[in-house]
């Protein structure tokens, strides 16, 4: 070890501490874009990941070399079905955060919602949120997808938030009051040629070592007793191991945040029916409905709910369109 004397980097982030399996399959989205304009509109979808193809793209970055050639992208397909606003939801904001103050719902609730929550609402529940939204300091929307829209066997459907961008609480609320029980389909949301972040739960690999999960080197053939194991826990004074020290542990099923994959496609299998492969997609089947393409990978494992929102970081001014030479489906 005479080359690491003195000092050493040390061998992985701690970054994504704790390393953890992730408390649910549905990823949280902590934070929403402030989204400039009069208009209110949803600022999220979410859709179920179905698996990688190649797009060949003309390549349109300007202060790229291959700029103007063709480009094979690396891309996931990504079914969205139609997601039904369910709710309203109002918060008002104090020193010790942010606490619902109303809830309205629409009155034709799908039947399988009740494998979820189970809603109980007063009669007079209308009239008391149009009174307190002059409260709140924002109005969310509460949305409901099915996995069986997309032939997924899971019956319990997935309830969750949407924000909604607006000027202010009251115009948020009118919006979503005016989607009530109606369904929102992707190409309402988002367009093709526009960045969105991506949130999933990651692959799970279970219990790894810290040669895998950390990046350690293996130790000399001449070490003793082990290879693949950390050269030291620490000084024998204090008599700790500090949390910096690699570790075995849980290593994937993690929820991640990833910015910035373009749209590339946005289409429907009744218009384009080439995106499936013959077979259908492996450990997914046939997609069916209304899917997009984004480029790039996407973490989780296929049939896993995938969550969308608009970009949060380095938001272009102008969205322009990608020009798609070929789907390639293998």
């Amino acid at each position: 070890m005479g080359h690491r004397k003195y000092s050493a980097p040390r061998r992985g982030s701690i970054a994504f501490r704790p390393r953890a399996r992730a408390k649910s399959l549905e990823a949280r989205v902590r934070t929403w874009p402030q989204m400039s304009g009069e208009k209110a509109a949803l600022l999220g979808f979410a859709g179920f990941k179905v698996g990688s193809i190649h797009v060949l793209t003309i390549d349109d970055r300007e202060k790229t070399p291959n700029f103007g050639k063709q480009l094979l992208n690396a891309a996931t397909v990504v079914a969205v079905p139609p997601i039904k606003i369910i709710g309203a939801r109002g918060y008002k904001t104090d020193l010790y955060g942010q606490h619902a103050i109303f809830d309205i719902y629409a009155k034709d609730l799908p039947k399988e919602l009740a494998r979820r929550v189970e809603v109980k609402q007063a009669e007079d529940a209308q009239a008391k949120a149009d009174a307190k939204v002059a409260e709140a300091s924002s109005v969310v929307a509460i949305a409901a997808i099915s996995p069986s829209a997309v032939d997924i066997s899971q019956k319990k459907p997935f309830v969750f938030e949407l924000a909604v961008s607006g000027k202010d609480a009251r115009a948020q609320y009118e919006f979503v009051k005016g989607i009530l029980g109606k369904e929102v389909r992707a190409s309402d949301i988002f367009q093709v040629g526009q960045n969105v972040d991506v949130f999933g739960v990651t692959r799970g690999k279970g219990v790894e070592g810290p040669i895998t999960r950390f990046g350690v080197k293996r130790k000399q053939h001449k070490s003793r007793k082990s290879v693949r194991a950390v050269g030291t826990l620490g000084p024998i004074s204090p008599a700790v191991v500090m949390y910096t020290v690699a570790r075995q542990g849980q290593r994937g099923f993690h929820q991640r945040t990833e910015y910035n994959k373009r749209i590339l496609v946005m289409s429907n299998t009744e218009k384009d029916g080439s995106i499936n492969p013959k077979g259908g997609f492996k450990h997914f089947g046939l997609v069916k409905g209304d899917y997009i393409v984004v480029r790039g990978s996407i973490p989780g494992v296929p049939k896993r709910l995938i969550k969308m929102r608009h970009p949060i970081r380095n938001v272009p001014k102008k969205v322009a369109e990608p020009k798609v030479l070929e789907v390639v489906v293998e």
